[in-house]
């Protein structure tokens, strides 16, 4: 679905942060969304984070850079870190070219699913705030 101009594929949950989790069985994968990359700029840097690491839900554990941002990165969903997208650290463009699928940054095994994806959004409840952080981003570019 089109939001504001920026895509949000209805099978994933979002965080009020700009990051999408997508539930693979006992695994989320977790990304950033189309509408935070076009924000960030091109993408020259993602700290991401370590295997085995415990992540919390709305808790940083990474980090991003463009030339003209630093972000950090937000865990959408509690658990232990499976895996990360290692390509992104030759190749961290990806992220603005396939935020979705080829730009995904890392993969959980949840400790808490059921009660994180409550605080998560699902699309067709994302219309409403997406709208109002287009506002809040006009506001501050003046």
């Amino acid at each position: 679905m089109k939001i504001e101009g920026y895509l949000f594929p209805d099978d994933l949950y979002y965080h009020k942060e700009h990051f999408w989790a997508r539930v693979e069985g006992n695994t989320v994968t977790v990304g950033t969304t189309d509408f935070a990359q076009k924000l960030a700029g091109d993408i020259v840097f993602v700290e991401l984070p370590s295997s085995g690491k415990t992540i919390e839900q709305g808790k940083p554990c990474g980090s991003m850079e463009s030339g003209k941002w630093v972000g950090r990165i937000y865990a959408p969903i509690s658990g232990k870190v499976e895996s990360s997208n290692e390509e992104l650290e030759d190749s961290p463009e990806l992220v603005n070219e396939s935020p979705y699928e080829k730009g995904w940054i890392f993969k959980v095994s949840p400790s808490n699913l059921q009660e994180d994806l409550k605080n998560l959004m699902k699309v067709d409840a994302l219309g409403d705030f997406i709208k109002s952080e287009v506002e809040r981003v006009k506001k501050t570019k003046g």
